[in-house]
């Protein structure tokens, strides 16, 4: 803990059902299903963006991101900055201006940091020190984290477009593009999934795609949007990659399971809503509109489902459907109000924590060499948080009957 403040927080173990999150999150509940249990305590914590005056619901989207080599965190602001910070205490040893308001978070491969910029540039900026390498104008808004493989850096812009950028050069490789749909879209695209010479990606217009990583080129097409309509078609979740298993959600129709190969559809499960999809030990995790579900992954039945939605929000749209995290045998997950920390198994909410104001962003976990493990966490009033993990969940598994079962240790 440093000389910044100690930071209280308040954890609910609750059922089932509805939480509501929109407590002082400084002050302990007093009701009986209150638990201090111990999951997590607070190591430092650097605030990087000060609100405005007309800033009603501040709000951070970008994810941090954490050099593996170096253990610095990487963290894109709603100001358009891009902070370094350090590990030890939350220092900030750079910082970059990408003079516009960013949607994604970095990702860090050989201490090179891979940033979107909300200006519609790529950047290559190395870790230690902040020189820029390269910077690749896109030249539409880019809202992924970038995918880094085979020498190529994937990213997707909110106007359908996937670019394939050189990891060194900066330099354009290919590019795949698809029309948006005429109606209303979720904000924010699918992130491309790289996987036995693949590339795939879900769009607005209800299409799962699968690109060859070499060359850009389609090689196959799959509707998951059947319903009609022109309204929110979007297949927003990044894809689910498992084996031969290719899973993906269309936000009005719901879950699929698909082919990898050829895109076949396997089995579908109607559940509107979903905008982000994980895969854990064949359980199937999907975000969105307020809930959090698991589904079994070999047929797409619904194991349990939890709604953490706010009372108070003007429908769910941006509630509980960014990308979860998993870490210490919890399903992490941002709600804009909260972080929720999920039983995989049981779908019990086992601690909440508002640092002020929410968190959008999805929190990052990391295991360090020096201090165990960790979730860095971006509120959305633009402080970081390094969260060192104390408690030990538990983990969802096939029973070796069918069905499923809790783990006698975590």
């Amino acid at each position: 803990m440093t000389s910044r403040g100690v930071v209280l927080v308040s954890m609910l173990l609750v059922g089932c059902k509805a939480i509501p999150l929109n407590d002082d999150p400084m002050t302990p509940r007093a009701e009986a299903n209150v638990s201090q249990r111990r999951v997590w305590s607070v190591a430092w914590y650097t605030p990087l963006v000060k609100t405005g005056l007309l800033e009603f619901q501040p709000s951070e989207t970008a994810a941090p991101a954490v050099d593996p080599d170096t253990e610095r965190i990487i963290a894109s602001t709603r100001d358009g900055h891009v902070h370094c910070l350090s590990p030890v205490d939350g220092h900030e040893e750079w910082a970059l201006n990408t003079y516009g308001r960013p949607f994604a978070g970095a990702t860090v491969v050989d201490g090179i940091a891979y940033i979107p910029g909300g200006d519609g540039v790529l950047y290559a900026v190395r870790v230690v020190g902040g020189e820029k390498l390269w910077e690749y104008k896109a030249g539409e808004e880019l809202v992924t984290t970038p995918t880094v493989v085979a020498g190529k850096v994937l990213i997707a812009s909110q106007s359908e477009t996937v670019f394939a950028i050189d990891q060194v050069t900066g330099k354009w490789v290919w590019q795949y593009r698809r029309d948006p749909p005429t109606g209303f879209t979720i904000r924010g695209t699918s992130t491309p999934v790289a996987a036995d010479g693949q590339v795939y990606m879900g769009f607005a217009d209800g299409y799962v795609v699968a690109l060859g990583l070499d060359d850009g080129v389609a090689r196959w097409e799959k509707k998951l949007t059947i319903s009609g309509g022109t309204q929110f078609l979007d297949v927003d979740t990044t894809v689910a990659v498992e084996g031969s298993h290719v899973f993906a959600a269309s936000y009005k129709d719901g879950l699929s399971s698909l082919d990898a190969k050829t895109g076949d559809l396997e089995w579908t499960t109607v559940r509107p809503g979903l905008t982000s999809l994980a895969i854990k030990s064949g359980v199937l995790f999907a975000g969105g509109d307020g809930s959090l579900t698991a589904f079994d992954s070999h047929k797409g039945g619904l194991m349990w489902s939890v709604n953490l939605s706010d009372s108070n929000s003007k429908g769910h749209l941006n509630n509980a459907g960014r990308p979860m995290t998993f870490a210490r045998g919890y399903v992490v997950m941002p709600t804009s109000t909260a972080l929720a920390f999920v039983d995989p198994a049981s779908g019990r909410v086992s601690a909440m924590w508002n640092p002020g104001r929410g968190v959008t962003a999805s929190a990052t976990r990391f295991v360090s060499n020096r201090y165990g493990p960790r979730l860095f966490v971006l509120s959305n009033l633009g402080t970081v948080f390094a969260l060192d993990l104390t408690g030990v969940g538990q983990t969802a598994r096939p029973a070796t009957g069918g069905g499923w079962k809790l783990p006698s240790s975590g």
